[in-house]
């Protein structure tokens, strides 16, 4: 076995599925962020990498009171015309949630608090998928390539040499680069010797589900 199969021999990393997300939203304020697309692809591990398994992305159609604004629009490309048909979140991602029925899942993401924190916000429509742990690409990274100045995401693609997606800021182009970057930090910190056990990702890289706090007053069975 190589160094670049350390990791992809771990049985409980084999074991899982790997769900790289994406979410984008707009951003009120005075509100936590809205979603209006998310997008996932489901991988699994094979002898030497991962493999899709599955993909699933919708738009997801904001409140009435939550306009989409120019900058929303320059930054995505996602209009208020395109989200006037879109499904709301109790469809999008209760729909999304029925895919999960072959656990177990690790969910993987690009500045993965953001993506935490869209999912607990949506909990009550996809249960389970509010329970999986995260994994990082950022603090992968940053454990990886500490002298890199930036780990953002296009800074990464660029310094692995990763063609880029063309539509950035879309849902799914964003998740499958951000699957390449996954795979490609996980083999090179096995060669490395950085990480080889799904444990050492979960160290380094890892976060647990994010759970909200109920208002002052309010109960916290209610949420």
């Amino acid at each position: 076995m190589t160094d670049a199969c350390l990791l992809y021999g771990d049985a409980a990393f084999a074991r899982h599925t790997y769900l790289v997300i994406d979410f984008e939203g707009l951003t009120p304020a005075g509100r936590p962020a809205v979603p209006v697309e998310v997008a996932i692809l489901a991988l699994s591990v094979v002898a030497d990498g991962l493999s899709e398994l599955w993909s699933f992305d919708s738009l997801i159609a904001p409140p009435a009171d939550v306009p989409v604004t120019f900058f929303d629009v320059r930054m995505t490309g996602i209009t208020a015309e395109m989200l006037a048909t879109a499904a709301g979140p109790e469809q999008v991602m209760a729909e999304l949630d029925r895919r999960l029925t072959a656990p177990p899942y690790r969910l993987v993401a690009h500045h993965a608090p953001t993506e935490a924190g869209f999912i607990a916000h949506q909990r009550s429509h996809c249960p389970v998928l509010a329970a999986v742990p995260l994994l990082d690409t950022v603090r992968l990274a940053r454990a990886l390539y500490p002298e890199l100045a930036s780990h953002r995401l296009d800074d990464l693609v660029r310094y692995l040499r990763i063609e880029p997606p063309m539509r950035r800021h879309r849902a799914m182009p964003d998740v499958q680069v951000t699957a390449r970057v996954f795979e490609r930090l996980v083999a090179e910190g096995g060669r490395t010797k950085r990480w080889h056990t799904l444990f050492d990702l979960d160290r380094v890289g890892g976060l647990a589900p994010k759970r909200l706090i109920a208002p002052a007053g309010v109960q916290a069975g209610l949420f």
